[in-house]
C-alpha cells in the first residue's frame, strides 16, 4: 500500500511502500513517554520505499527492549516521523508514525506489543462518554475550588 503524509507543520513530508497488515500499538513506556500519549501506532516501510523531503531531527535512544533506536522528528513542530536502527546513510527499516500519514483510518492496528505497560484504563475507553466536536474541560484557577 502506498502511504504518504506529513508532520504537523508539513516541514516533514513522507512517502513509502508498507504493508497494513503490520500496523502495531506499541504500550512501552518509552512510546508513552515520547508520544504523551497511552501508547504509539507505527508501521514499518522498507528503507528504499521511503522519499522524504525536509531533514528530521534525530537523536539515539536505548528502547525498553535494550536494543538502541535512532528517534527522528520534525525540528519545527515536534512530531515524530520515525524510528530506526543506528548507522549512516538509508537503514534497511523505518518505523514510521501512523498519526503523521493521510491513510491513518485505514491502518488498523493487527497486534499490541509491550502490552505489560498497556496503562490499565485502556480496557475501560469504550465506557467513556464520547463527542464529535473539542469540548475539553478547562483547569480551574484554584484547584480547591469545586
Amino acid at each position: 500500500m502506498r502511504i504518504d503524509g506529513a508532520c504537523h507543520c508539513g516541514f516533514i513530508k513522507i512517502e513509502a511502500e508498507a504493508d497494513p497488515e503490520n500496523t502495531t500499538i506499541c504500550h512501552c513506556t518509552d512510546c508513552q513517554s515520547s508520544t504523551g500519549s497511552a501508547f504509539r501506532v507505527s508501521i514499518p516501510v522498507a528503507g528504499a520505499t521511503l522519499k522524504m523531503t525536509g531533514q528530521p531531527t534525530t537523536y539515539l535512544k536505548t528502547a525498553d527492549s535494550g536494543t538502541p533506536r535512532v528517534q527522528a522528528f520534525c525540528p519545527q513542530c515536534g512530531s515524530p516521523i520515525y524510528s530506526t536502527s543506528p548507522g549512516d546513510g538509508v537503514r534497511p527499516s523505518y518505523t514510521v508514525r501512523v498519526g503523521i500519514l493521510r491513510q491513518r483510518g485505514e491502518l488498523v492496528p493487527k497486534r499490541q506489543i509491550w502490552f505489560r505497560s498497556a496503562l490499565p484504563w485502556l480496557a475501560g475507553l469504550g465506557t467513556i462518554p464520547q463527542s464529535g466536536l473539542a469540548t475539553v474541560p478547562k483547569a480551574k484557577s484554584n484547584p480547591q475550588e469545586v
